[in-house]
Parts: C-alpha cells; structure tokens; sequence
C-alpha cells in the first residue's frame, strides 16, 4: 500500500535499529516472547528466578521533552535532535529487552545490568550535550538534568497515573528519579507536582495473570485486556481531564468544517516534524496524512506555505496527521522491513478510515480570535503508557455509541458498527508562540466552565474524528486474534491510551478570518 514519501534519508534511517535484524519475523515485527506464561509457574528457585526476569515488560523513562519548560530558540534545533536520540536509545534498548528472555530468565539482574544500566550511561551523555547546546548560545541549562538519565523496568498492568502510582515490575523501590518537588532546573515545577512523579511507580511485580504472547504475529501488543466490548462503557463515563469540547450554549457557537480527504494520496512517514524537526524516524511509527503533502521531518515553513493540499480550499495548507490503525493480520506492507514500520514492531495492514471529519469550533464562554500561521499543537502523548495519563487525550467509540468514549481501551463494536477514534485539541492559546519547548505550554485546554485560563486566549478548537471499518477481533481465554491497533514507539506496547494526534495551522490570512467569522456568527461553513 502507499509510498513513503521523504525527501532525503539521514546514514541513519538506512540501518536496522540495534538488535532489531535479530527480532525479524515474516514482516519485520519484533519478536514478544511468551514469557508470562513463566511469571505463573512456582514449585522450584528456577521458576522463581524466571518469574523475576518476566515481570519486566517495557522500558520507563523520564520524558526529558516534557520536562525542558525554557529552551533558547538558537538551541532549540540542536536540543530536539539530542530529544530525538534520547527515544532512539530508548528503542534500541527495548529491542535488546525483547530479544533477550532467555538471559533474563536465568538472571535476575540482566537487565539493570545488560540492558538499563548501558542505557543510563548514553542517556547521560545525550543529557550533557542537551545543556552544552542551551550554554553554547548564552542560555542557562537546567542544573542536574543527569537526574533524568536513569530508566526502569515496568510491567504491563496500567500505565503510570503520574504521581508515582504505575506498575514497576523490576522490584525496585517505589523512588522518583529527581527527588522529591524538586523543579525542572529553571525554577518551574514540571506539572506533575512531584518532579518524576511520572517515573516511579509502585512495586508491583505482577503481570496482571494474564498469559500474553504475541499475536502470532511478533508484534508487542496489544493484549486481549487492551479491549472492551463497548456495551460494557457507560455513557458519559470518559474521565479524563483534557479533551473537552469548547463550544457550549454560549459564546461562539458556530463551526467551520475543512474538508480533506481520508490520505488518497497514500502519504505516510514515521518523521514528526513538530516534536524532531530535521530527524529521519523521529517518531519511531507511521503517521497518515491529510491537507498538507509536503509534510516530513524536513520541511521548512516556507515549504509548507508553497505545498499543495489535499483540502477542498485550496487556502487550508495545514497539515493534519496521527498515527496510522493497523490490523495485525499477518499483512505485509510496504513498511513491513522500515523503521518506523515491522522493524519497530509496527506491523500489519494499514486501515484507511473512511471517514476523516475535520471540524473547528468555538468556546463556551467568548469570541474566538485567528490561529496565528504556523501555529503547532499536539493532543495525546505517544508515551502516556510510561508518562502516565497527565497528557492523555483520545478517545475510542463505536458508530451509533457515540455517547460512549473511552480513553484506555480499544472498543469491540457490534456488527453494523465501525469504530471512532476522537481527539478535541487544546484550543487556549498564550497569544504569542507558534511553539514552546516542550511543545505543550503555548496552548492549553479550555476549563470545566469553557473558558481559557488566565493569560491566554480562546481560539478555534480542532475536532478530529476518524470512523474506521475493522473487523472485530476475537477475545477468548485472555488472548486475542487479529487485533487492531494505533502506531506507535515500539516500548509503548500498543497502549491505546497512547494515541494522539497533530496539527499545523497553514490556513492563509482570509481563510482563517472566515473561519473565525462562521464561529463568531453562530454559522456553520466549510
């Protein structure tokens, strides 16, 4: 299917991420031990020792991204790149975990020892070279960023909540990796109350009961809890803090539909260009595409602004893409041997949606003001299974459910039914940025009430809503068959509490007046 359309590749992008040639199967997905099988087994010190080494399941790591609130512009290029090679790291040693359970099995510290402990030394270096690149251009760098150097092993139970209550199955003590409310080095708190409460987690040490393999298909997820039958998701139970929908009753309660296409044009990577700008694979899956068609890790904004788009008005440049659905049916893609694709554990048919309706809205509590150009916004976080949910924000349903969301589960919808995937963007903006640091704090969401907080301003919200046809899977006896699943960084293990999705504002001046005239009026266009 499709192209990966790219204009040049890195020396990088032509080699197999360390370890993962030796996890090739059929299409290149990487290889998911039936190891929790073990984890049940009792009676001799052997078993015991092999249910040590199972209770590792993933890889957690402080999301150094996040954590960097005050990156001088003139650094900002070289800091994203060293972000970049931190999540590579991160791959290679989740690949090395994957491709090592036999070793564990016999050794309970394998893998602090082989595998976390190797990862912590080049975590450091690329840390050190993230604060000589804020120094080289007069910028203070955060002190005791080596504090974000040290990772963890987790189980598959839940993801972190962020306040240090996520399962660590390696047996370590229930420790963050900074200290306890310590800053970010730049005299603000990382958000999260506890700085590293995203990276500690209770010791669990427990794998759930469940008995998970590989699909049959090599891929790390997703398992059969992964899933519910959506008549078992209360209407309106959806409880996460972020995604509301802005318009109301009041305020600007007009719309303005864009209309783009569902990716035709078959244009996928696995760059993102807004969190690893000139970085080949940066987002370590692949993304569809819709609007813009000059969009990977090296377009500029200029080449954005010249593009041309899959959008009915030819004035919508913007570019509007998430993670790719995959049914993991043993199909071989065209990305089956890539990066980004089978090689990072991303393997199976690509589902096109269907539909792909892209709608902006207003708020519930004033006029809405012009997007400024090149504005970027991200929703969800590709690493909210390790994170924890602070930045959570999609949600799966089911045609004719759609009073039902849920933001942890993928949906098993009933015959006649297609499934939805949601995301309501951040629609509060600071009135300044096009982009911060960490990609998050020039917007944010509107409060319970439908206003902006204090010192930002109510823009058009983005709806995306994506309908997909996807044959069920089979759930029987704690295992599933032919599941589907979002892209996404190989050690995330197909969580779907990990889908997200982007969005680059390159409306032209008088489209985007008009769309803030339709929301101010109360009218709905396209």
């Amino acid at each position: 299917m499709g192209r990966n359309t790219r204009k040049r590749r890195s020396p990088l992008a032509t080699k197999v991420v360390a370890g993962a040639a030796a996890l090739a199967v059929g299409g290149g997905g990487l290889v998911w031990a039936n190891f929790y099988a073990s984890a049940h087994e009792s009676g001799s010190s052997h078993n015991r020792t092999r249910s040590a080494g199972a209770q590792v399941a993933t890889i957690q790591c402080p999301d150094v991204g996040q954590k960097l609130r005050k990156v001088p512009r003139g650094a900002r290029a070289g800091v994203d790149k060293e972000l970049a090679q931190l999540d590579k790291q991160i791959t290679e040693a989740y690949a090395r975990l994957a491709s090592t359970r036999q070793a564990q099995s016999g050794d309970a510290s394998y893998v602090q020892n082989a595998i976390l402990g190797p990862l912590k030394s080049k975590r450091t270096a690329a840390l050190d070279r993230i604060g000589t690149n804020i120094r080289r251009v007069g910028g203070n760098a955060p002190q005791g960023l080596d504090r974000f150097a040290e990772c963890r092993g987790m189980g598959v139970d839940q993801p972190n909540d962020g306040n240090g209550n996520g399962d660590e199955g390696n047996g370590q003590d229930n420790q963050n990796n900074g200290g306890q409310g310590q800053d970010d080095g730049q005299g603000q708190d990382n958000g999260q109350g506890q700085d590293g409460g995203q990276d500690g987690g209770q010791d669990g040490g427990q794998d759930g009961g469940q008995n998970q393999g590989d699909n049959g298909n090599g891929a790390a997820g997703p398992f059969a809890e992964d899933f519910v039958d959506i008549n078992d998701v209360q209407p309106g139970s959806r409880d996460l803090e972020n995604g509301f929908a802005a318009n109301g009753d009041g305020g600007s309660q007009g719309s303005f539909t864009a209309v783009c296409g569902v990716n035709e044009n078959n244009l996928f990577n696995s760059d993102n260009l807004i969190v690893a700008p000139g970085v080949d694979n940066g987002a370590h899956h692949t993304h569809d595409y819709v609007g813009n068609q000059d969009n990977d890790a090296f377009s500029s904004d200029e080449d954005l602004a010249n593009a041309e788009t899959s959008c009915q008005n030819q004035g919508d440049k913007s570019t509007y893409y998430w993670p790719v659905l995959r049914l993991q049916d043993g199909t071989q893609e065209f990305d089956a041997g890539d990066l980004g694709g089978g090689a990072e554990g991303n393997v199976g048919k690509i589902l096109k949606a269907s539909e792909a309706e892209i709608k902006f809205v207003g708020n519930q509590q004033s006029d809405v003001v012009a997007m400024p150009k090149f504005l970027r916004i991200i929703t969800g976080d590709a690493k909210a299974f390790t994170n924890g949910v602070a930045n959570a924000n999609s949600s799966f349903s089911c045609t004719g459910f759609e009073d039902r969301q849920v933001t942890d589960k993928y949906v098993l919808c009933p015959e006649g039914s297609q499934v939805v995937r949601t995301s309501n963007f951040q629609s509060c903006w600071d009135g300044q940025n096009i982009d911060s640091a960490n990609h998050r704090d020039h917007v944010a969401f509107v409060q319970q009430d439908g206003s902006c907080p204090n010192g930002f301003q109510a823009i058009p919200q983005l709806q995306v809503r994506l309908v997909y046809d996807v044959p069920a899977p089979t759930v029987e006896n704690g295992q599933v068959q032919n599941p589907y699943a979002v892209d996404g960084f190989p050690e995330q293990l197909h969580k779907p509490i990990t889908d997200h999705n982007d969005f680059i504002n390159v409306m032209d001046e008088n489209l985007m007046n008009e769309v803030v005239d339709c929301i101010n009026s109360g009218e709905d266009c396209q």
